[in-house]
């Protein structure tokens, strides 16, 4: 987790949530109860605008400060315009019986339209909302995901809190080194993408860590845009990765990034028409060596105890056979079963691979 800085949050349950399924590519079925006491039980981590609703290590709180700032615009909560007062008053609330969730609010506001920014949400989990945005309140996860807010006094550390709040330039540049860090390699906009830090702030910054020896500017063969490392970085001789990943993993979460490194198109097709999709619902890339070889369309049904794959294809130009794909993926989905407690594998015959893995 600390290698990687961030995990992005998301509610979809189809196999695991993404937060939980990002380690578990990397390190095989491991104890979910470890994430929980890492991620919210012990605070070492803590909830963020980061990449998209992420996950961050506490001790880049400081570095996430001018985000905030930026959030205290009260054109982005129009929606509380015509409650004056309400969101303090919550945050006296939160002081006084927190943590809580939306729901135990003693005053939840009125609901507020059914319009596809807020969808239809009262006022009270939008002040939460923004109470979370500017930095004043934090949250945990509890039960089944949902979400607890609390004042941020009682969240992030008082030594953590005490730091000195960095420039916006100093800390969009840590964040960009960091970002290199956990890429490896990466053009301006997909170090910016990391930590979602707009290009025509990020470039600045960039070229400012290329004076400062932090980054170093490369060539990558096939790209028609300069890249980046950070200083230091060593190429491995190979990697010898075999994962089912995560349509919010790093390693394809910014699908530009993803098509250039692995000639990889990939686009999650979860809002579209379930006759126009092309692969599926939920569709895991698969990673074997260093290339992307195949996609699966794969659900937990934890009723029946399966793991069922829906389609499964292999890409044609890699330097791994069908049959080779095919023995390590009937591995890797075993190992997925175990870790979410399901018994059986089933392949239905959809797709270009699925009757080699039958």
């Amino acid at each position: 987790m600390d290698t990687l800085g961030v995990l992005q949050l998301d509610t979809i349950p189809i196999i695991a949530r993404p937060q939980h399924l990002v380690p578990y590519s990397r390190l095989g079925p491991y104890d979910l109860s470890l994430f929980q006491r890492v991620a919210y039980t012990d605070d070492e981590w803590f909830e963020s605008w980061a990449h998209e609703a992420a996950l961050i290590p506490m001790d880049l709180e400081p570095l996430f400060r001018w985000r905030q700032l930026d959030m205290t615009d009260e054109g982005h909560w129009s929606a509380l315009k015509d409650a004056p007062g309400f969101v303090d008053r919550v945050h006296a609330e939160l002081t006084e019986r927190g943590p809580l969730c939306a729901g135990e609010l003693s005053d939840a506001g009125t609901k507020q339209g059914t319009d596809h920014a807020w969808g239809g949400r009262s006022q009270g989990r939008m002040a939460l909302g923004r109470l979370f945005a500017i930095g004043r309140a934090g949250s945990r996860r509890i039960g089944n995901f949902e979400r607890q807010f609390d004042i941020i006094e009682r969240i992030v550390p008082d030594e953590i809190r005490a730091t000195a709040t960095p420039s916006r330039e100093d800390a969009q540049r840590e964040l960009l080194r960091r970002s290199a860090v956990a890429l490896g390699v990466g053009t301006a906009a997909d170090i910016a993408d990391y930590y979602r830090i707009r290009n025509p702030q990020a470039r600045p910054r960039i070229e400012e860590l290329v004076e400062s020896e932090d980054l170093v500017e490369v060539e990558v063969e096939g790209w028609d845009k300069p890249a980046y490392r950070a200083a230091g970085s060593k190429l491995p001789r190979s990697i010898g990765a075999a994962a089912l990943l995560s349509p919010f993993d790093p390693v394809v979460w910014y699908r530009k990034r993803a098509e250039r490194l692995f000639s990889f198109r990939y686009r999650i097709e979860i809002y579209v028409p379930e006759a126009k999709r092309e692969f599926g619902y939920y569709v895991l890339p698969f990673l074997l060596g260093e290339e992307l070889v195949g996609r699966i369309d794969v659900k937990a049904e934890r009723d029946k105890g399966v793991l069922r794959v829906k389609g499964a294809w292999h890409e044609e130009a890699t330097a791994a056979s069908p049959e080779q794909i095919a023995a390590s993926l009937r591995v890797e989905l075993t190992s997925l079963a175990t870790f979410q407690g399901l018994t059986d594998v089933v392949v239905e015959v959809k797709g270009n691979l699925s009757p080699l893995l039958g």
